[in-house]
């Protein structure tokens, strides 16, 4: 019998794969949830629930689920992208403040500018000409 941790991170992990080879991110959503449901103390089930509601048009959802993701990991520069996201798209106040939290960051794991180009790149491919990525990624010159 599996184990419980076992189970949530192979849900995960599917989901992310289902992702990864297209799966519309609609098609998602209500996976992630059941994820940040059995584990709500896993940021990055958060960070990827914001990152479909934000691909969706769902910023306010997305701004509740990227809060939580950067309240548990305060140093996941993805969770603070998608927050700050969802601050421009809901016009919130704090932008600035996560962009210099991000920019902190990549100062001291450079590595890990590569891996928010690639979300950045993904984030045209399913939702072209979004205004606030276009913002963020030259806030983050990426």
């Amino acid at each position: 019998m599996e184990s419980q941790e076992s189970q949530e991170s192979s849900l995960f992990e599917q989901a992310m794969a289902r992702y990864q080879s297209g799966a519309p991110a609609a098609e998602l959503i209500d996976d992630f949830v059941a994820i940040t449901e059995a584990a709500p103390r896993q940021s990055s089930g958060w960070t990827c629930l914001a990152w479909l509601l934000l691909l969706c048009d769902r910023p306010d959802d997305a701004l509740r689920s990227a809060r939580l993701a950067v309240k548990l990991n305060g140093q996941d520069p993805q969770a603070r992208i998608n927050l700050t996201l969802a601050m421009l798209e809901t016009k919130a106040k704090g932008v600035r403040d996560q962009i210099a939290v991000v920019q902190q960051v990549l100062a001291v794991a450079p590595e890990m500018g590569n891996e928010l180009k690639e979300s950045i790149n993904d984030g045209f491919k399913r939702r072209p000409d979004w205004p606030a990525l276009l913002k963020v990624k030259s806030w983050l010159e990426l």
